[in-house]
């Protein structure tokens, strides 16, 4: 589904790469979360995932990028968004329309959906994102949260082949954080959605993500199953990433042979672990 081969990228007027020799594959039906400090290069990457990067945000772009078998340099971000859904962090820049309901049959209407499967998508959408009493409110009425959640229902309502999604839940609370995350599993056992997920909530997406790339200045610093790298709680924190709490609590108890367990990657897991050490 991905493929980014030795990709390097530096805006237009700035001295730095934002991307350093990226390279990544990426199969479908994977769900990756792509973690690390502020100013790594995530939302880069999320960018040129969509073609957003070079196409809108220009700059020097070199490699070459390969989703759905389009090569990215050579593909509109028009094009490539029949198979590729994004959510980025600025949701308002994304919004064509001015009403919840509108935003959504915008979506569909533009990449020629039948009209006569509108109507489900739509309330479908609605109520996956449980913002169904939101249908006839205006966007600029609504909170940050809200706005996400609308972003997202038009997105997924095209049932793209690949979802990139920039933090999708930071301005949400966290019952709604697990809502869209577990959507977001729901999607790909359903469907076979690819979902590639910048976030900063690392405890919650290690409850659902198969992998996980670390970024740090630009560069893939790490890549590996979400138990390998929790089993790295030492180099995550050298690279700036704040490790889940049962993962730190996971490494006191090995490094006192207290257990000999993986690192919990959720909380019953954990639970296991320190039930077992009392016993």
């Amino acid at each position: 589904m991905i493929r980014l081969d030795n990709i390097s990228f530096k805006y237009a007027g700035s001295e730095a790469f934002a991307l350093r020799d990226i390279n990544i594959s990426v199969g479908a039906g994977e769900f990756v979360g792509v973690i690390g400090p502020a100013g790594a290069g995530k939302s880069t990457l999320a960018q040129a995932l969509s073609g957003v990067v070079p196409h809108v945000r220009r700059g020097d772009f070199y490699g070459a990028a390969w989703v759905d078998g389009s090569d990215t340099v050579n593909t509109t971000p028009a094009e490539l968004a029949r198979s590729v859904g994004c959510v980025f962090q600025d949701v308002e820049s994304q919004f064509a329309t001015t009403m919840v309901e509108d935003e959504i049959l915008y979506a569909l209407e533009n990449f020629s959906v039948p009209r006569e499967d509108m109507p489900e998508r739509v309330n479908q959408a609605l109520l996956d994102m449980g913002i169904g009493d939101l249908r006839e409110r205006s966007l600029f009425s609504l909170s940050g949260g809200q706005k996400q959640k609308v972003a997202l229902a038009a997105v997924m309502a095209l049932a793209p082949k690949l979802l990139v999604l920039d933090e999708p839940t930071g301005e949400l609370d966290p019952k709604s954080s697990v809502q869209v995350l577990r959507l977001l599993q729901l999607m790909r056992e359903k469907r076979g959605t690819t979902i590639v997920i910048v976030e900063q909530k690392i405890m919650l997406l290690c409850e659902f993500a198969d992998r996980l790339i670390v970024m740090d200045k630009g560069r893939i610093a790490l890549d590996g199953s979400v138990r390998e790298l929790l089993n790295q709680p030492d180099q995550l924190l050298e690279l700036g990433v704040n490790c889940p709490r049962v993962t730190s609590l996971a490494a006191r108890m090995k490094a006192r042979g207290w257990t000999n367990r993986e690192p919990p990657i959720n909380i019953p897991e954990a639970e296991r672990m320190v039930r077992e050490a009392i016993s």
